[in-house]
């Protein structure tokens, strides 16, 4: 750890000040989909946070990706899960549809089909509560568990949950923003951001203040009270908190590949090192060290316990693969993978089994692609005997990796194809790779760029609709490719495009993809009459 201040090396504001790097090292959930499960579970929750009473009725219309696999990726259950107000970790998601039958909560999905002006993945949420209320609702699945609300009553808004969210439903009328900024600046509330919106003026109006944390528990009441409020909830997005938010700059904070390497050489650390500096910054090193120990605990047993307990998959597809790849070792690693990249393909297929049966497991950074990172770290690190702190600064290399991904392209299939999951997977286990085997952080980016470069242009197209064919081969190959890259990195071969530019290129490639080969289930090999007839019985999309 560094013992003098450091001047920035970048002078401009950086945009990633609020991310932490448990943004993509989470969240901690259960599976199959962190955008269509995780994701989709915290839009419900979201949504029903804005109703004051019990929830007795709730419509769900689903568009575009989520319209076409809801059932298979559990999202009608993640949906049911939010607003019966499940975290995205309770395993008790998969019995959601009981648990709402227990709680009189009335549940229907319409399939509203494809609208490309409309985010791949968008649910409506339409709800009535016990008191006669209604609330419309459209929350949008970003990737990786993050969400946005976009409407609310017909509304444009824009809520991602960076900060302590403060809704406020008011009648466009003369005062009422003056009352509710004194309301909060008498009760010390610290307002990041302020923004109304409104169908027209003098008629209903939505006001949403972004804070710097939650107010009393005695300020919700006050301004409910106030003269032309409807009604006021503190929308609470689960992630990490932060200490700093946009617009703030700090030595240990990057925008891009370029920045991290000027601020390695600044700091005098490893790309892993400088992460966890930064970590440290965003929400204190006891807080940053209790959810890196967090992560590793879900990770070891994430990637052990399938191996020798394998249990079928959500659709039936998968099971027990993990444990025939562990076994086999002893006969086939010598001539192809070798052990330790052996053990990490089987660690990496496991995981993928435990998210398909709806068990907890760690987005890195996506459901989809998580088997890649835990399983590449945790491998090389029980053959290298390293250390958990050793694990930690690898598991925050893949995550600044990873950080710079999602900000300059994306890591969601439906918005970029498996190359944006499985590809940032194995971009980002290359890196850890090689900062494990002591590279210098310019040879981890090597390895970042050169994993990219060669899973650009994989696409999504899972059978039925499920993360389980061909996800659970494909975590498999990214190992391969993290494997490859970083020998390839350490060996002296550098990457000719840099690590930027490979990112950039990848996000563009991802919006060259067809819809039907972006998580949709309507082409690739989700498309053969093999899967088509598979498809006919399966049993996740029979379980209404």
């Amino acid at each position: 750890m560094p013992t003098e201040k450091v001047t920035p090396v970048s002078t401009h504001a950086q945009t990633l000040a609020a991310t932490s790097a448990f943004d993509i090292l989470g969240p901690i959930m259960v599976g199959p989909s962190s955008s269509h499960t995780a994701g989709a579970l915290r839009c419900a929750q979201v949504a029903a946070s804005l109703l004051e009473q019990r929830i007795v009725c709730v419509r769900f219309r689903l568009w575009n990706s989520f319209a076409h696999t809801y059932k298979g990726h559990g999202t009608d259950r993640a949906l049911v899960a939010g607003i019966l107000g499940l975290e995205t970790d309770d395993e008790r998601i998969r019995d959601a549809f009981e648990l709402a039958k227990q709680a009189n909560l009335q549940y229907f999905f319409e399939e509203a089909g494809d609208d490309a002006t409309v985010h791949p993945n968008t649910v409506d949420i339409l709800m009535d509560d016990e008191g006669g209320n209604h609330a419309e609702v459209r929350g949008e699945s970003l990737g990786g568990g993050k969400i946005r609300i976009s409407r609310i009553d017909g509304v444009g808004v824009d809520v991602t949950g960076a900060y302590s969210t403060l809704f406020v439903a008011h009648r466009d009328a003369p005062g009422v923003l003056a009352a509710l900024t004194n309301l909060l600046a008498y009760a010390g509330a610290n307002i990041a951001f302020c923004r109304t919106y409104r169908m027209e003026p003098g008629g209903q109006a939505f006001t949403v203040f972004e804070m710097d944390g939650a107010p009393d528990d005695a300020v919700l009441p006050m301004v409910r009270r106030l003269d032309h409020v409807d009604r006021a909830t503190f929308i609470e997005t689960p992630r990490s908190e932060t200490g700093l938010g946009p617009g703030i700059t700090a030595p240990e904070l990057f925008d891009d590949g370029k920045q991290l390497l000027e601020t390695c050489t600044a700091l005098h650390l490893s790309i892993g090192g400088v992460m966890a500096e930064r970590e440290a910054c965003l929400v204190g090193e006891k807080q940053a060290r209790a959810a890196m120990a967090r992560v590793l605990e879900v990770m070891r047993i994430e990637t052990n316990e399938p191996l020798s307990h394998p249990r079928r998959s959500l659709g039936g597809f998968i099971g027990g693969e993990g444990q025939l790849v562990f076994e086999g070792a002893e006969k086939w690693a010598s001539a192809l993978m070798g052990n330790v990249q052996t053990n990490a393909v089987a660690r990496a297929m496991a995981v993928l089994e435990r998210s398909a049966g709806m068990g907890v497991i760690v987005a890195a950074p996506t459901a989809g692609s998580a088997g890649v990172v835990p399983g590449c770290v945790l491998a090389l690190a029980d053959h290298l005997n390293a250390s958990d702190e050793q694990i930690f600064e690898a598991l925050y290399c893949a995550a600044a990796i990873g950080m710079n991904i999602q900000t300059a392209a994306c890591v969601a299939g439906a918005e970029g194809g498996c190359q944006a999951e499985v590809g940032s997977a194995a971009a980002m286990a290359a890196a850890a790779l090689t900062q494990l085997l002591g590279g210098t952080p310019q040879q981890a980016l090597d390895a970042s760029s050169l994993a990219i470069s060669n899973l650009l242009g994989l696409v999504c197209d899972p059978i039925g609709g499920l993360v389980e064919v061909p996800c659970q081969t494909r975590n498999a190959i990214g190992v391969a490719a993290a494997f490859s890259s970083a020998q390839l990195a350490l060996s002296g071969i550098s990457a000719l495009v840099p690590f930027d530019e490979a990112v950039h290129t990848m996000s563009e490639v991802g919006h060259a993809l067809p819809s039907s080969l972006r998580e949709t289930a309507r082409g690739g090999l989700a498309a053969t009459p093999t899967a088509r007839s598979l498809c006919a019985g399966c049993s996740a999309c029979n379980h209404n």
